[in-house]
């Protein structure tokens, strides 16, 4: 069995000192309110968008939830327009709405939709575009904005990558109609598990607020076909805890990532990530391409196995190609994705991680 102490894990968890989350959930045993929008959940929702810049914060359980409610929120209709190179969740999210999936390819240097074939594929059909910001790469906002106007499309942004990034010092919460955030375990900033969607439009305010909560809309009222998906105090809490450290976090990925680049930059087979231009970043995650390096992808990812430490093969395969769509849609040819997904690799990546290891793992990838 291998020791916990002994592995390097592609992520681990930012948490707060415990004394300082204990204190933080100390009155909820006197308020005796866990859930149900209380204190804590209010306090984070208003941090949050002062921290996001953005004027509406509408918090969830998950980050799935929150895309799946947005999306139903604005009675989205026929086919939506997104990516197959993403977690299985953006995908899950449309299909459950009753809609269908159009998929785009994405491009090469950031991961992100390719804008320039994204208009070829609008039908009559098409309600809504569903772009991806990937491992805090942001899409082409501009473009997409350009493009939703011509054709009248909503636009709601998978962000769960792009916590606190900004572009041109603008939030990346103010794009769309909607942006839907990823508070995971996983993730730069996390409330344990939970997600947020951030909006322009403050009527979708009540109306998230009914989703959320079975389509209630008063005492004796149910309104709308609906579930639960409601963050409670304990997740709440947390993230209270964890937006007091996010920039120091951010900051210490950073250092990870710069010692990567300086250690693997050298080897031209080795595609590395680039920050973009005017994008202040949040070092979510650390992909590199392995293209005709003399190691194919899994080898090195099993070879990184062997000494105890987890890469991931991150997005693969493409939710286009998942058992449980085959047959049920026209699944739109993506090269570029089909690609990535089976050469990429996401390197461990977390705010505690030493700089000693990424020097280990880098030695590792280079034989």
């Amino acid at each position: 069995m291998i020791e916990k102490q002994n592995l390097i894990q592609v992520t681990q968890s930012s948490m707060p000192e415990f004394n300082e989350y204990v204190n933080e959930i100390r009155d909820l045993w006197d308020s005796r309110w866990l859930t149900n929008m209380g204190v804590k959940h209010n306090k984070l929702q208003e941090e949050l968008a002062q921290y996001l810049n953005t004027p509406n914060v509408s918090l969830f359980s998950n980050g799935h939830l929150a895309l799946e409610n947005v999306i139903g929120a604005l009675n989205l209709t026929g086919e939506v327009i997104t990516t197959p190179f993403t977690f299985a969740s953006t995908t899950h999210a449309i299909v459950r709405n009753g809609l269908t999936p159009v998929f785009c390819d994405i491009n090469s240097e950031d991961y992100t939709i390719q804008t320039d074939i994204l208009e070829s594929l609008i039908t009559e059909k098409t309600s809504a575009i569903i772009p991806v910001h990937v491992y805090g790469n942001v899409c082409n906002v501009v473009e997409i904005a350009k493009i939703a106007k011509k054709y009248n499309l909503r636009v709601i942004y998978d962000a769960a990558h792009a916590f606190g990034v900004t572009i041109d010092g603008v939030g990346v919460a103010n794009f769309g109609d909607a942006s839907m955030f990823s508070f995971h375990a996983t993730k730069v900033f996390n409330t344990i598990e939970g997600g947020a969607v951030t909006f322009s439009d403050s009527i979708l305010k009540e109306l998230l607020n009914v989703y959320k909560n079975f389509g209630i809309t008063g005492q004796e009222s149910v309104e709308y076909i609906a579930g639960n998906a409601k963050m409670n105090e304990f997740q709440a809490a947390m993230g209270l805890c964890n937006l007091r450290h996010v920039d120091e976090e951010i900051n210490k990925r950073k250092k990870v990532v710069e010692r990567y680049i300086e250690q693997l930059s050298g080897i031209k087979e080795i595609k590395l990530w680039e920050p973009q231009k005017s994008v202040k970043s949040n070092y979510a995650y650390f992909p590199v391409v392995f293209d005709n390096y003399k190691f194919s992808r899994d080898e090195v990812l099993e070879d990184l196995k062997q000494h105890n430490i987890f890469a991931r093969k991150y997005f693969y395969p493409l939710t286009s190609s998942f058992e449980c769509y085959q047959d049920r849609f026209t699944i739109q040819e993506t090269p570029v994705a089909a690609y990535i997904a089976d050469s990429v690799l996401t390197l461990p990546l977390y705010a505690d991680l030493a700089l000693e290891d990424v020097d280990k793992i880098c030695e590792i990838i280079k034989g």
